[in-house]
């Protein structure tokens, strides 16, 4: 460790960690032209040629032209992803209004007949028509 003194070591860790950067800027460049679908084949071709040709001129080239468009696009997928998630937990959760299953609905019924509020033949023809 003598012959490798410390603010060598600093430089070290700084280029690698800017070169880890630059990978993850890079796939997510990537990600983002295919994610694009207002963006043409040819213009994906011509992105893709262009960041791996010359990869650090394309990947700056590519935020500047294209960084706000990109914003945007990760917007729409968060919400996206967001409205898929709160569908999923209301479907399963069975708090919306429409995902009352048939047994919950005569469940209830019977509870209802039991405390004397539907008369059995009430209580016959709402299952009937709940059966139906």
């Amino acid at each position: 460790m003598d012959d490798y003194p410390l603010l060598s070591v600093f430089w070290t860790m700084l280029w690698f960690f800017l070169w880890i950067m630059w990978l993850f800027l890079l796939f997510k460049i990537v990600t983002d032209i295919f994610r694009d679908h207002e963006m043409s084949g040819w213009g994906k071709t011509g992105w893709l040629i262009f960041v791996i040709l010359l990869p650090f001129l394309g990947v700056l080239v590519y935020v500047i032209a294209r960084g706000k468009s990109m914003t945007q696009r990760d917007i729409k997928q968060a919400q996206a992803n967001e409205a898929a998630m709160q569908d999923y937990i209301r479907r399963t959760a069975g708090t919306a209004p429409s995902s009352r299953s048939s047994v919950d609905e005569l469940s209830r019924l019977t509870e209802l007949k039991n405390k004397g509020a539907l008369t059995e033949d009430e209580f016959q023809r709402a299952k009937t028509k709940l059966l139906a």
